[in-house]
């Protein structure tokens, strides 16, 4: 039992120290090559924090866990938004850009709503999957080519060279994948040594667990005031969770989506449309900490209601 505490541990510095490297090489990365901070927060950071859910997810697939698979995405996106963003607004208020606005919330809403309707068929299959891809392509695509048109003027931080930059993210999403996945391995024994459901696992140990990396990053990038690295992180990983890595698993197996309950399928959209509502109404174009405090409200509910539902 120490040494599982001490795993966990290492696991949670690992985590840490590496999401602090990640924001300042991802940071340096985007001045060097003169794009934006969130499209770097979309595609490398949101890239690097959501392989977690992939190996996740993807091994439930290989290994016929649907619940594993679907609910592990489900979970993550909960808690990508109604946790890690939530509680990032409260410590520090996130700036919504026009762009965001235009291109990248309706984008989140859209692909969340794509994959509720496909759960009411009951399964996702392999032309589901190839339609996740090439959703996923044409919106990384967009991102990159507009960009360098994004960048805004920024205040000036201690020069780090472009290989120095690329090495910290390397390094850092390694330190936040082997960290994550030490929390992960353990927290799931331990879960199943008590005789919890499958799916409870999956929304909220894995779910939690896979999502470390972006709660780490986030946390940091507000301390370090790039609100937004960690909105790009968090819309860029909820967005890799249902294209990618759903549209790999349901290539790999056909994924049953009968395990998930209405419950969990509504808070999913619900937190989308909170990001939404959050940037469109009224004039302040950003999340602010008493929208932030609403999402952290919801996941409560929702954890008290998946307790209840054991």
């Amino acid at each position: 039992m120490i040494i599982e505490i001490l795993l966990i541990l290492a696991g949670l510095a690992l985590v840490v120290f590496g999401s602090d490297y990640l924001v300042d090489g991802a940071s340096a990365i985007a001045r060097k090559s003169g794009v934006s901070e969130f499209v770097i927060g979309v595609t490398i950071v949101g890239f690097g924090t959501s392989c977690p859910e992939l190996v996740v997810s993807l091994t439930g697939a290989i290994q016929g866990s649907a619940d594993i698979s679907i609910g592990n995405v489900v979970g993550s996106n909960i808690m990508n938004t109604l946790l890690i963003l939530g509680l990032t607004a409260v410590l520090a208020p996130i700036a919504v850009t026009k762009v965001n606005l235009r291109r990248d919330i309706p984008v989140l809403v859209g692909v969340t709503l794509f994959f509720v309707l496909l759960t009411l068929k009951g399964t996702l299959n392999w032309i589901d999957g190839v339609l996740f891809l090439l959703l996923f392509a044409g919106y990384m695509a967009i991102c990159l080519k507009s960009g360098k048109e994004e960048v805004q003027d920024e205040p000036q931080e201690r020069e780090i060279g472009m290989g120095l930059a690329i090495l910290m993210v390397v390094g850092g999403l390694a330190a936040l994948v082997f960290g994550g996945r030490l929390f992960v391995n353990h927290a799931v024994n331990f879960a199943k040594a008590v005789g919890v459901s499958e799916k409870f696992i999956a929304v909220t140990l894995l779910a939690g667990g896979t999502s470390m990396p972006e709660l780490v990053t986030c946390i940091v990038a507000a301390a370090k005031k790039k609100g937004q690295l960690a909105l790009g992180n968090i819309i860029g990983s909820n967005i890799f969770n249902i294209l990618l890595i759903l549209g790999i698993s349901s290539l790999v197996r056909p994924l049953s989506t009968a395990g998930m309950a209405w419950v969990d399928i509504a808070v999913l959209m619900a937190s989308a449309l909170l990001v939404a509502l959050s940037g469109y109404i009224g004039k302040h174009e950003r999340i602010n900490r008493l929208e932030g405090a609403l999402m952290l409200a919801v996941e409560a509910g929702y954890l008290v209601w998946l307790i209840i539902a054991l």
